[in-house]
């Protein structure tokens, strides 16, 4: 399981090195480089699964079952 990714900041377009939780699902997270509040897009589970290039933990888990 995957736990650091990279976090496309939707609004600067910034990059940036991101540890994703085991155990829970991030609804806000401020970008580093421009300050904005990234919430998840409709239908995901949180901003990880919205932005980044890996699933959240508890995602990659759930499709890892299927």
């Amino acid at each position: 399981m995957k736990h650091e990714t990279v976090l496309h900041c939707p609004i600067c377009h910034n990059d940036s090195d991101a540890l994703m939780p085991d155990d829970a699902c991030v609804v806000v997270y401020p970008c580093p480089q421009c300050g904005a509040l990234l919430r998840p897009k409709p239908g995901d589970c949180c901003v990880f699964c919205s932005y980044a290039d890996d699933l959240c933990p508890p995602e990659q888990a759930r499709t890892a079952r299927e």
